[in-house]
């Protein structure tokens, strides 16, 4: 496939009475999934606290992508279509940003 790395930010509030336990569900659901299309995350970050700004998550992670066209192959996946609900019973709001690697900010 073709592009440039994608990656996508994705920031998660997590349904009071066991988001958390059916977001894992999700996860290891949608995990051959996110593989298949060499999706890659190594590390989820739990806010602690905001120092500038209000910002509350329960959750944050960065996925990287080969390219749009990967991340959009995923998404329209039949397999992974039927495990997406999961996602869905598990959080109250979600936040998910296309990002691109910068070399450093001028």
């Amino acid at each position: 496939m073709k592009g440039d790395t994608i990656y996508m930010f994705n920031a998660l509030w997590f349904k009071p009475e066991g988001g958390k336990e059916k977001y894992q569900e999700y996860l290891r659901a949608a995990a051959p999934f996110v593989s298949q299309y060499d999706g890659k995350s190594d590390s989820a970050y739990q806010p602690e606290k905001a120092i500038i700004g209000e910002f509350d998550a329960d959750l944050m992670f960065i996925v990287e992508w080969p390219n749009k066209e990967a991340f959009k192959s995923f998404v329209k996946d039949p397999g992974y279509q039927s495990v997406a609900h999961l996602r869905d019973e598990a959080i109250v709001n979600s936040l998910l940003i296309r990002l691109r690697k910068i070399d450093r900010m001028s």
